[in-house]
């Protein structure tokens, strides 16, 4: 038997005391008799487990949680007031107990973010109501064991300290892919059985070759030779296979694993509405919470940090932002508010937003306040809106005359600006007169788990954050060449503004040579789209996407790095630096630059399409051009005016290529000008014949890259 009776047993509690928090508050905001059925499921469960593992005073108070539930089984309104605060006050002391039942250590951290949580809980308290609408008094928490000795405990302190508690669901992904990863060793076992017997056969050909001397012989060792050649081949294709696939299984294994250290962001949701729910019912109004992007996965001590400031804020939305039943009315807004907490990912940053549909800030008698404190002069200029908003966010402000300096919006504001400078963040405010108020935390992530599409471009591999992604086309060479020429790229009816992600990862330093884009990816942020060339796509992944350092500068496109397989720090790519850096580009096209900076370009080619289509590409480029149509025009132009590049066709009547870089190098005023070959021919002698030449670089048309052209020109010309 088990030296820990009660170690599963803590596990499924706290999975169903985190079932039935969640279900007590959706019941309360949308009644009904199948969430009335699924709580009555948990509290049997719970209560069942519980009096397996002599868990009594776990059971009894399941079991009147039961007792309050049964009678609403085919009731579809809303429960009683009364039953919903005695469910709450029994899942607190269910809860309470549970905690109770964890080791020593844990407890012990349990006791200290119970007190930590008091604290910030009452600091933001609302202010003390009269004796005729104060709420009944929560009874004492039963006498042994003792959860605790205040009434019974909310479920804030837990769920300020979101446990990096791994979901059945998580864990079973991971088993999955292990489970694939595993699989796929068989062809490898089975590879070095049909390899060992390889070897033997290669052995005994050695042997038969050493030995044979009848032709009969020879030919029976050729015939071996053959196949033992052919059935390696087969088998070397074989094992490549199979490794490249476990690569990407373990691969996909590795992004699960790292998923199991990140908390999703839905943990804190529950804890928000509990206070909300509480806040409301002190307060005599009817408010209903709203969590969304609660699928975003994240760092559990920025997500704790974040809960901690919500925590204030909702509170403070409830009682000072939301008006009473009398005020609605008179507004015309419906009787029950609405408070809405948000998470969305914004690149490296997560941004929690906190929305209520009250009265919103009360921005005069802010003023007063701060005029009051010396912070204003009185009489004084007229302070626009973010000014007071300011005031506010520096913490001691009340917005409404019945709000003590401690318990007013300022404090809840306070604690989020304190988050946002700790962590590196900011807090911004949006309230309108009548309309409401957005209180927007944004903060940095060190970790961050997500879907990617992984990338090649120009050698290099990045990932595409999934959720930005729309589509992907494939590109025809002509296709990628226009969209890179024009910066734009017709999809859905549309002018995509094209971005080409070399030019975008090596902005400044030289492209490495590649096959050029032959995909575009369709990314989409804020609302822009941008098609986003690539070389290949190399499928997808799960990954945790990490911050740079600190000092290693990045193009504004990266977002962070994540690790692959072997260790290697792997680029991820940033939504909205793609959408900003297509629009600095101008639309895709590389940077333009001022034409005195730099000395233009001479083309050199009989071929009209030739000559424009080039000077499209260095003109989109941000360079001059000249054009000549032979190479005598070619040397007239030469001797007429300084170049900082030549660019020349070899098959040309009169004066072809090579004779044309050949006279240019022996002019002492033309000498210093890099030369360029732009030729049809592709072979080796051609080549070698350019360098003797003197060219600086060789490029062959048919297999035509503007970026690899691009990245000989700017390697010869200086900016």
């Amino acid at each position: 038997m088990s030296q820990d009776p009660l170690r599963y047993f803590r596990v499924e509690a706290r999975e169903l005391v985190d079932q039935i928090s969640a279900g007590v508050l959706d019941l309360d905001q949308q009644p009904g008799t199948e969430l009335v059925a699924r709580l009555l499921r948990f509290a049997h469960t719970l209560k069942g487990a519980a009096r397996v593992v002599r868990q009594q005073d776990i059971a009894d108070r399941a079991h009147q949680f039961e007792e309050v539930l049964v009678p609403h089984r085919t009731d579809e309104g809303p429960l009683p007031a009364d039953e919903m605060r005695e469910l709450l006050r029994l899942n607190d002391e269910i809860e309470a107990y549970v905690a109770r039942l964890e080791p020593a250590a844990a407890a012990a951290q349990v006791a200290a973010a119970e007190a930590a949580a008091a604290t910030a809980v009452a600091a933001s308290d609302p202010p003390e109501l009269g004796p005729e609408s104060k709420p009944e008094p929560k009874p004492e928490p039963p006498p042994a064991p003792k959860p605790a000795q205040n009434p019974a405990p909310k479920p804030v302190a837990k769920k300020e300290e979101p446990a990096a508690r791994a979901t059945t669901t998580d864990v079973d992904d991971l088993l999955d892919a292990v489970g694939e990863a595993h699989a796929r060793f068989a062809p490898l076992r089975t590879g070095s059985t049909a390899l060992d017997r390889l070897h033997r056969s290669a052995e005994s050909l050695a042997y038969q070759l050493r030995v044979g001397r009848t032709p009969g012989q020879a030919e029976a060792a050729r015939s071996a030779a053959v196949r033992l050649a052919g059935e390696l081949g087969m088998l070397g294709r074989r094992l490549t296979d199979t490794v490249e696939q476990v690569e990407r299984e373990l691969d996909e294994v590795r992004g699960r694993a790292e998923r199991l250290r990140l908390v999703a962001a839905s943990s804190i949701f529950t804890a928000l509405h509990r206070a909300v729910r509480d806040a409301a019912d002190a307060q005599g109004k009817r408010i209903r919470f709203e969590g969304r992007g609660g699928d975003l996965r994240m760092d559990p001590q920025v997500l704790a940090l974040a809960n901690g400031a919500l925590l204030h804020v909702v509170r403070n939305a409830v009682v000072h932002g939301i008006e009473d039943d009398e005020g609605r009315a008179a507004a015309g807004k419906p009787a029950e508010g609405h408070v809405v907490v948000e998470i969305q990912r914004r690149g490296r940053y997560a941004a929690f937003l906190c929305t209520d549909d009250g009265r919103g800030f009360d921005l005069a008698a802010v003023r007063r306040t701060a005029e009051a404190r010396g912070l204003l002069m009185p009489g004084g200029t007229e302070p626009d809106q973010q000014t007071l908003v300011d005031l506010v966010l520096r913490g001691g402000i009340s917005t409404s005359p019945t709000v003590t300096e401690v318990a007013g919006r300022g404090i809840g504001l306070d604690v989020a600006r304190d988050v946002a400078d700790q962590l590196g963040g900011d807090v911004g405010v949006r309230t309108e007169a009548g309309g409401g108020t957005t209180i927007e935390l944004v903060l940095p992530l060190a970790l961050l788990s997500l879907h990617g599409l992984v990338v090649e471009a120009a050698g290099t591999v990045a990932t595409v954050p999934l959720d930005s992604v729309r589509t992907c086309v494939r590109l025809l060479p002509e296709q990628a060449t226009a969209a890179a020429v024009t910066g734009k790229m017709a999809h859905d009816g549309e002018a995509v503004p094209f971005l080409p992600l070399a030019r975008a990862l090596y902005a400044g330093t030289t492209v490495p040579e590649g096959g050029g884009p032959g995909v575009a990816v369709i990314v989409e942020a804020d609302g822009e789209s941008v098609a986003v060339g690539v070389d290949r796509l190399a499928g997808t992944s799960t990954l945790v996407l990490r911050p740079l350092p600190a000092l290693a500068p990045a193009a504004a496109v990266i977002g962070g790095v994540s690790m692959d397989l072997d260790g290697n720090p792997r680029l991820v790519l940033d939504a909205q630096g793609l959408v900003a850096e297509t629009a600095r580009l101008g639309h895709g096209g590389a940077a333009p630059l001022e034409a005195a900076r730099r000395l233009p370009i001479l083309v050199v080619d009989d071929s009209l399409t030739t000559r424009m289509l080039e000077r499209s590409i260095l003109e989109s480029a941000g360079y001059e051009v000249d054009l000549a149509a032979s190479g005598e025009e070619g040397l007239e132009k030469a001797r007429a005016r300084q170049y900082g590049l030549y660019l020349t066709d070899i098959d040309m009547p009169g004066i072809d290529g090579f004779t044309f870089v050949a006279e240019t190098r022996a002019d002492p005023e033309l000498a210093g000008v890099p030369a360029i070959l732009v030729s049809s021919r592709a072979s080796a002698e051609d080549r070698a014949r350019g360098a003797a030449a003197g060219a600086s670089a060789y490029v062959v048309k048919g297999e035509f890259n503007q970026e690899e052209l691009l990245a000989h020109i700017r390697r010869l010309v200086p900016s």
